[in-house]
């Protein structure tokens, strides 16, 4: 009955649990050894007291992150099993312990990370709401129409399965940008269905813009010489013809070593 009470705690509360009594045993063994020895319990103490200050000294990142651990467990911004960012790392939560914690990026590399940078970073759960929403960039020639634009991409998250209906797919125009219009086209997926969406919506909206025509410019520059904005006289150059080998050149460089 214990082992399913132990089996019906969260993986994070089971992990300290078993540490705890880990420590305990550990402890008891060693204060049990010394008794049998004959080492008084004051001078235990007492060597435990002085051990205590020089580790306390010498140890100040330690307990740091040992208090940053006790607020993360308090808080819980995250559990083991969630997907996190932080800074630069990626990956799913494996172990939180007392001094850090452990990610396992997607790669399949082991990344620790100290409770006190914990603390003090942006940390984003990614798998903390069952609902995401992916946003693509996109840009269109000023010569398209914006209707026509919104009509292919509206038809693009209809067609796709994974692409919920609530909350509404949304595009929104962004800015004018130097050579294009751009527009940020937002769908909604499943959180389990993310990477999907994610992969197949950019790849679905290229094909539905070459089939209706909308051009995706490249980037375009106009350059002015002065008042004067004429265009420049453009001459094309025919490249010259091969040279022809004459029988000296070819015993040259059959001779050459």
């Amino acid at each position: 009955s214990r082992r399913l009470k132990l089996n019906r705690l969260h993986p994070q509360h089971r992990m300290l649990v078993r540490r705890a009594i880990v420590y305990l045993v550990v402890l008891t063994t060693v204060m049990w050894s010394l008794r049998l020895l004959g080492v008084g319990m004051s001078v235990v103490l007492g060597t435990a007291g002085i051990l205590t200050v020089a580790i306390g000294f010498a140890a100040q990142t330690s307990a740091s992150n040992l208090i940053s651990g006790l607020f993360l467990m308090g808080e819980r911004p995250f559990v083991i099993g969630d997907t996190i960012k932080v800074a630069d790392v990626q990956g799913e939560v494996v172990s939180i312990d007392l001094l850090s914690v452990k990610v396992r990026t997607f790669d399949n590399l082991l990344v620790r990370i100290p409770n006190e940078t914990m603390l003090k970073s942006n940390v984003t759960t990614l798998t903390a709401y069952p609902l995401r929403r992916y946003d693509l960039q996109i840009g269109v020639a000023y010569k398209e129409s914006i209707a026509k634009v919104k009509k292919v991409l509206r038809e693009v998250a209809e067609a796709n399965p994974v692409c919920l209906d609530e909350p509404k797919p949304s595009i929104l125009f962004q800015s004018f940008g130097d050579s294009q219009i751009n527009f940020q086209f937002s769908v909604w997926a499943v959180r389990d269905n993310y990477v999907k969406l994610r992969n197949e919506i950019a790849e679905q909206v290229k094909a539905a813009f070459d089939a209706a025509g909308i051009e995706i410019p490249f980037p375009h520059r106009t350059l002015y010489t002065g008042s004067v904005t004429e265009p420049f006289p453009v001459r094309v150059v025919p490249e010259p013809p091969p040279k022809e080998s004459t029988p000296d050149s070819a015993d040259a460089s059959a001779d050459a070593p």
